[in-house]
């Protein structure tokens, strides 16, 4: 019997090669079904960090502290114990731990789920002292930044004392209307960075007359004219070099530090 005409072969092709049948999509059922699972879903994550009790402060952990006690920054931080945890507004606490705590440079407010708080404080380390106005008796500390942060009873041991003895007159009282009282503590800062590591635990005090005369006193009676603040680095190696040269004499003069100068004995 003979098999089928090419005709007859190309007839079936066709029938078999119809359109592909439709995927079937999700019925509406299915639809709404998944919609109300993530409605649940979405409910039950809010209550379980806003109304559990499974996610809420129990504890504040601080760090970095070395002047200030733990207990000095916790009550300041008022951290809001037995709320969510999601709710505390970490900013609000920040602010007012550097708002009432000036001795804090910089803090790190963080949540420590499921139940903490974590402050992590960096405290201003003093450069200078200043006397606290008064006659008190007090200090008043002050940082690389220049910021006056803190009063103090007692000297920091190794922090130079700051004298602005500024006239009121002459030349000085220019240089005070021009820069302007801070502006001279931040350049007496920038002297006491200067200061070579091996000298400065002999430096006692740094004076400012005026913008570029600024000296410092050390140990044994020792005086040092540093003039401005400008090129402290070589000013700092030319004084080291001095002071080996020549380690009896009673004064160095590195205000010009290519031509650095000591006398006295």
């Amino acid at each position: 019997m003979a098999g089928p005409t090419t005709a007859e072969r190309g007839a079936d092709e066709d029938l078999d090669s119809g359109p592909p049948p439709r995927r079937r999509l999700p019925g509406r059922r299915a639809l709404i079904a998944a919609a109300v699972a993530l409605v649940l879903i979405g409910g039950a994550c809010v209550w379980t960090l806003y109304g559990s009790s499974w996610l809420r402060v129990e504890r504040v952990s601080v760090s970095g502290t070395r002047v200030l006690t733990e207990a000095q920054v916790r009550e300041v931080a008022a951290v809001p114990l037995g709320d969510p945890l999601i709710s505390v507004d970490l900013d609000a606490i920040e602010s007012r731990l550097l708002a009432r705590l000036p001795r804090i440079d910089s803090v790190e407010v963080t949540r420590s789920w499921p139940h903490g708080i974590g402050l992590k404080v960096s405290e201003r380390t003093p450069v200078l002292i200043v006397e606290a106005t008064g006659n008190s008796g007090n200090y008043v500390e002050v940082d690389a930044k220049g910021v006056r942060f803190a009063t103090v009873s007692r000297a920091p041991e190794g922090v130079p004392l700051l004298e602005l003895t500024v006239s009121r007159s002459g030349s000085s009282a220019a240089s005070l209307r021009r820069f302007g009282e801070d502006r001279l503590v931040r350049e007496a800062v920038r002297v006491a960075d200067a200061i070579p590591a091996a000298i400065a635990p002999q430096t006692l005090v740094v004076k400012v007359r005026s913008y570029d005369a600024i000296s410092l006193e050390l140990s044994g009676d020792r005086t040092v004219a540093w003039g401005s603040a400008e090129r402290g680095r070589a000013k700092g190696r030319a004084l080291t070099a001095l002071m080996k040269a020549a380690p009896d004499a009673g004064h160095f003069d590195v205000s010009v530090p290519t031509a650095p100068a000591s006398s006295g004995s």
